[in-house]
């Protein structure tokens, strides 16, 4: 008989159980080879599917139509070798029985055979597939070979080896399918090599490399440029790259990473970035050098659905196998935590790579425990390279075992920044808002920050005249880009311009204020903030000032009194707040007062004695809360044809996307207010608990974004 894994959609080709278990085996150990387990993704390759082979499921690709659990057959499988030849055996069992699912829960000895744990399947009672042994041998395994450094309880370290490993054996079940399903035509691109990507970058920076002056900020650019090109040649590890504002690290960081790719024989290199606007400029950045083609851009921002020529990119976007990936933290590191196969998928291409955290300083804070705790999983297991990157380098030596040293690439790292020093901080202390005013009137081109949404707006509207912007997420994406282009006119003119805005200009904006003020708040947001002012370096340092304060007015807002109380204490001991033993005792003091915050969801005790819990650490592991609302303004003349298309016409993650263009997202606490206030409706019964639409494009300004005070008529606090 021909025991059949899948028929083509025309029913013309069809793919055996066996050469489908031999085609994902095959490539589940190419990608597992990577951090030295290539025979157990051949293993699970080889038994994941093992279950087709029941009467029940042939039948079922015939067109039975009856559903049939084949998952779960490998598993049990696995669970018996694992009492004859090891316990081991449980990684992989785990690994196929949520090839489909997702990874479960172990669960309890209590749980029965309809529960979805690991413990409810391996009692569950499954079809006859022992036909398998017609066609199949069992492959054999040894047992694991990784260390547990400085801890009791290897279950985290094992966790982890078991997402890798089920990454490895999704993709390539993905894969093979994709291929025989579309006939070889699969329109994937690998990119580029990494020696081919160093000759690029290498011809790039010719001319810059020519530059040996000290005391021009091109010649320091260069200096630094060198360093990370000499220490690409070190082992593999943990590395800094603490660089001023103005130093050049985006292709400083690139060359490093490149050099130690080529050195190491890596394969990748992955940018991780808190903000999608970094992403952008970054990504355009590395494509100018590197090709197009060689760099993914994943985020939620990006569609490479619009159009056929994109189509490579969107395969890559499934499992990162191009040769240089910008994303996010969340991208990154909610994968590294996620039980789900399309999730997961990219995880195996993550190992032998070099790794950037870009702004390192905002790792979040409310998972660093479990972040760093995957960071030295991939370096000591998977071989990976780190290096964390930014201006403020954050305190993080304690989070990492004693063994794992820091290198810091950047040369006389203190004389730079006393060199690319471009302002002077000032503190104005407690001040009233009328004070700020005044203090604003007499700028001519200034940047003042303010924690809260609705500050800005009040503030705004006190101030505005010609010259005068607002800036805040109370504007959507597309609005806001029109906003900072018509701001940087009157900055490049020599123009008045004052801007009022959120945080939301602190990074990833290249901006140039002869003054910058900012309400207070953490340290490092604060030297983020100070890096608009003189920017360029065009004034003298001595006379460009970044002013700090504390509004009088101002109520302590959830979730914001640690990074203020602990930048309160700095600043009482520090003069210079921007200068590294002020950062470094900044980011000392805030992780000790966070304490166990810092891994508010307990993630590290869902890995221990044993047990895992994937299902619920996948759920649980959420850098962005889901606590806000869609709401699309119909203000232009797309948005409106987008409402209508999303109404009549039904949802698509086209439609989704470009839709983002002209949305807000409002807090729950807001949204009731709105709902109550009728200003809100549903787009479509699909949408209906998370997309809605403002009813009067009256309660949108062109200046200032949603005017949440007039269509309520009360003021609230954001």
């Amino acid at each position: 008989m021909k025991y059949l894994a899948h028929i083509s959609e025309d029913k013309k080709r069809d793919q055996t159980i066996k050469s489908h278990l031999e085609g994902t085996a095959l490539l589940a150990k190419e990608f597992a080879i990577e951090f030295g387990y290539g025979d157990w993704g051949y293993f699970c390759g080889m038994l994941h599917d093992i279950g087709k082979y029941s009467a029940k499921f042939q039948e079922r690709i015939q067109g039975s139509g009856e559903k049939v659990d084949h998952a779960t057959a490998g598993a049990q499988l696995c669970l018996r070798l694992g009492k004859e030849k090891g316990g081991f055996y449980l990684a992989p069992a785990y690994c196929i029985a949520g090839h489909h699912a997702g990874l479960p829960d172990t669960g309890s000895s209590a749980d029965t055979g309809d529960r979805g744990t690991f413990a409810g399947r391996m009692k569950k009672k499954i079809e006859d597939y022992e036909v398998y042994r017609e066609e199949i041998s069992v492959p054999s395994l040894l047992p694991p070979a990784f260390t547990v450094s400085g801890k009791k309880d290897p279950t985290f370290t094992m966790s982890f080896l078991i997402r890798m490993l089920y990454s490895c054996l999704v993709d390539a079940d993905y894969l093979d399918t994709e291929d025989f399903m579309k006939d070889g035509r699969t329109c994937r691109m690998a990119g580029e090599s990494i020696p081919l990507l160093l000759e690029k970058l290498n011809r790039h920076i010719e001319k810059w490399l020519e530059n040996e002056e000290r005391d021009t900020i091109n010649g320091r650019r260069t200096e630094i440029l060198n360093s990370c090109i000499a220490k690409g040649k070190e082992k593999r590890g943990l590395f800094r790259l603490t660089v001023p504002t103005g130093g050049g690290k985006t292709v400083a960081s690139l060359a490093f990473a490149l050099n130690h790719a080529a050195e190491h024989r890596m394969k990748r290199i992955i940018y991780v970035i808190p903000y999608t606007s970094i992403i952008e400029q970054n990504a355009k950045v590395f494509s100018n050098i590197l090709g197009e083609k060689n760099v993914l851009e994943h985020h939620s921002g990006i569609d490479y659905e619009s159009s056929d020529e994109l189509m490579p990119k969107q395969l890559a976007a499934e499992n990162w196998d191009l040769p240089v990936v910008v994303t996010t933290n969340v991208q990154f590191f909610e994968s590294l935590f996620s039980n789900k196969s399309s999730k997961c998928r990219k995880l195996h291409n993550i190992a032998n790579s070099t790794i950037i955290f870009d702004e390192a300083q905002m790792l979040p804070n409310d998972y660093l425990r479990p972040c760093i705790a995957s960071m030295e999983e991939l370096i000591r297991h998977y071989e990976c390279s780190i290096v964390l990157c930014t201006a403020t380098q954050p305190s993080l030596k304690p989070f990492f075992p004693e063994d794992m040293h820091q290198l810091e690439l950047c040369p006389r790292m203190e004389e730079q920044f006393r060199f690319f020093k471009r302002a002077i901080f000032k503190n104005l202390g407690k001040i009233t808002e009328e004070e700020l005013i005044n203090w604003l009137r007499m700028e001519e081109q200034a940047l003042c920050i303010l924690n809260t949404k609705n500050s800005v707006q009040k503030l705004y509207e006190k101030i505005k005249g010609e010259g005068v912007y607002h800036l805040s997420t109370f504007m959507y994406p597309r609005h806001r880009q029109e906003q900072l282009a018509a701001i940087g006119q009157r900055l490049a003119a020599g123009q008045k311009c004052i801007v009022i805005a959120t945080s939301l200009v602190e990074a990833g904006v290249d901006l140039d204020f002869q003054a910058v003020y900012r309400e207070l708040f953490g340290i490092d947001s604060m030297i983020q903030a100070a890096g608009r002012c003189n920017r360029e370096g065009k004034r003298d340092a001595q006379t460009s000032f970044a002013c700090y304060f504390q509004l009088e007015e101002t109520r302590k807002i959830p979730g914001q009194e640690q990074q203020i109380d602990t930048a309160k204490q700095v600043i009482r001991r520090y003069e210079d707040i921007a200068s590294l033993e002020a950062v470094q005792e900044y980011f000392t003091r805030l992780y000790h007062f966070k304490g166990s915050a810092l891994d508010k969801k307990n993630i590290m005790e869902e890995f221990q004695k044993g047990r895992f819990a994937f299902a619920a650490v996948g759920k649980e592991f959420k850098l962005i809360e889901q606590n806000t609302k869609t709401i699309l303004i119909p203000v232009e003349e797309r948005a409106k044809e987008i409402a209508e298309e999303l109404r009549y016409k039904g949802v698509s993650k086209r439609l989704i996307r470009e839709a983002g263009q002209y949305c807000i997202n409002v807090y729950d606490n807001l949204f009731q207010k709105m709902i109550g206030a009728g200003m809100l409706v549903g787009v479509s019964e699909e949408l209906k608990e998370e997309f809605f639409v403002l009813k009067d494009c009256g309660d949108y300004s062109k200046e200032t974004g949603l005017r949440v005070n007039v269509g309520l008529g009360m003021d609230v606090w954001l």
